[in-house]
């Protein structure tokens, strides 16, 4: 009996490691509300002139169905087509299962701030915070040996050189428009340098449109192969706090598609096949209750703390959409992040635990 104990034990450190990713992507799109991913388009808001870019008709035809299913496929339909078969998604509140953030603001840099360490810390507080004091899962990677130097962060918005701490985390952060390829670029990344330099910057340096920051990514992943990719898309925030809904729907729309363009390219590429784990979420939610208020967030904006996480790939088994009870938070993102590629995150601040459900 102790030899097949015993016998029992190996083989089941053997499938667990075995379900260990080697490879992971991180992905957020900021402030895309849980009621467009889990329910598509909101007829009340699209059909709103203060909302709609005066082409309703346009967002009717392209996103709308009296079927939410069908509806929310229409918005993304890698979502809910591939994740939802193969991953698992969190934050369907008409189930009862909650995703928060953790941290009372409810914007940008502290939520960012609270996925990325794990501590929803109140005193940061600000999205000109300074360089973030606390280590991140990022840096806490680039700590393990065989992860070192093969993590690299991309993000649409100038913040996450701070939120990330590029100076003292040794971690390479290309945000906004911050040029990429360093001293010997591809002819691809001097292409997009040229381009970020002559595009349109309706946030001026603040933040650039979210497709440089998937060409760069993607270069990313077929010169230099990181075993940790971080892509921050930003237009879904922007677009949204422009009250333009139109074109809010086209940004997720698209995320959509580019994370189908990356999970294409990975389960294609020797290193990364069968072999990546993908998690997807946002840094806060929008308003609902009043209808007018989608537009906005923070800690005066009811429903502003309401968010979503999604998860497919190595070590992930394929529950699809989560529809019982449970509450979740921000915080637990990065120990969730740590221990799919089989470690536990540590560091001089709080952690969360991880949200356990997923690795189950």
């Amino acid at each position: 009996m102790k030899k097949i104990a015993i016998l029992l034990l190996v083989f089941t450190s053997v499938i667990s490691h075995a379900q260990q990713a080697e490879n992971i992507i991180i992905i957020t799109t900021d402030g895309l509300r849980w009621q467009e991913l889990f329910k598509g388009m909101d007829s009340s808001i699209a059909n709103n002139r203060k909302f709609n870019q005066g082409d309703s008709t346009y967002i009717f035809k392209k996103y709308w169905s009296d079927d939410v299913k069908e509806r929310r496929e229409k918005l993304m339909p890698f979502m809910w087509s591939v994740v939802a078969s193969k991953g698992q998604l969190y934050g369907n509140r008409n189930y009862n299962n909650k995703v928060n953030n953790a941290n009372p603001h409810w914007f940008s840099y502290p939520g960012y701030s609270e996925i990325m360490t794990g501590y929803a810390d109140p005193a940061i507080n600000s999205n000109e915070y300074k360089p973030n004091p606390h280590v991140t899962v990022l840096e806490f990677l680039n700590q393990q040996p065989k992860l070192k130097g093969k993590i690299a962060a991309f993000g649409a918005w100038e913040a996450f050189d701070r939120i990330l701490n590029e100076k003292r985390s040794g971690i390479p952060v290309a945000s906004a428009y911050d040029k990429i390829g360093g001293n010997n670029p591809t002819a691809q990344q001097k292409l997009i340098n040229d381009m970020l330099t002559d595009s349109y910057k309706p946030w001026h340096a603040d933040e650039c449109f979210d497709v440089f920051t998937q060409y760069e990514a993607l270069e990313e992943l077929k010169v230099n192969k990181p075993k940790v990719l971080y892509i921050a898309y930003g237009e879904t925030d922007e677009w949204a706090h422009g009250a333009q809904y139109r074109s809010y729907l086209d940004a997720a729309h698209q995320v959509d598609a580019w994370i189908k363009q990356i999970w294409d390219f990975v389960q294609n590429d020797p290193q990364y096949k069968n072999k990546t784990a993908l998690v997807f979420t946002t840094d806060h939610g929008r308003g609902d209750k009043i209808k007018a208020e989608w537009t906005s967030h923070g800690s005066t904006i009811q429903g502003a703390s309401e968010i979503w996480f999604a998860a497919m790939g190595v070590g992930i088994t394929g529950k699809g959409e989560i529809k019982t009870e449970g509450q979740f938070y921000q915080e637990q993102f990065a120990q969730t992040i740590t221990k799919l590629l089989g470690y536990t995150f540590k560091a001089n601040h709080p952690i969360a635990k991880e949200m356990a459900e997923v690795l189950k």
